[in-house]
């Protein structure tokens, strides 16, 4: 667990995959550490406690991203609707796909008309 020495310790957990703010705020407060100290400022036995917790208490990084790949790959082999989407790299989660979706689709492929005969 690397954090940014010099960001504030409720910022500086947001780099952590799986906290956002509002869990960097409530781990902060759980610990009685001030969201706005800088990292660098922590001693050994507050980051000691620190990560001590986050491995107990929170599903990060590795972990939660071998369970959500996971989860996808279930979708898949059961051949469920969304897992057809995941693996066909289109929208998930009912949005429109005729225009938009550029994120899932990737970039444009124009399709020409063909040659008209003479």
């Amino acid at each position: 667990m690397n954090l940014p020495r010099e960001k504030r310790l409720e910022v500086a957990l947001t780099y952590i995959y799986g906290v956002g703010p509002s869990t960097a705020r409530k781990v902060a407060a759980e610990l009685g550490l001030s969201p706005d100290e800088k990292v660098r400022d922590l001693t050994d036995a507050e980051i000691t406690k620190l990560r001590g917790y986050i491995d107990e208490n929170l599903e990060v990084e590795g972990d939660l991203r071998r369970e959500r790949s996971q989860n996808v790959k279930r979708l898949g082999e059961i051949g469920s609707y969304r897992g057809v989407r995941h693996r066909r790299g289109l929208p998930v989660n009912g949005q429109r796909t005729k225009t938009n979706a550029r994120t899932r689709k990737g970039p444009k492929k124009t399709v020409g008309r063909g040659k008209k005969k003479g």
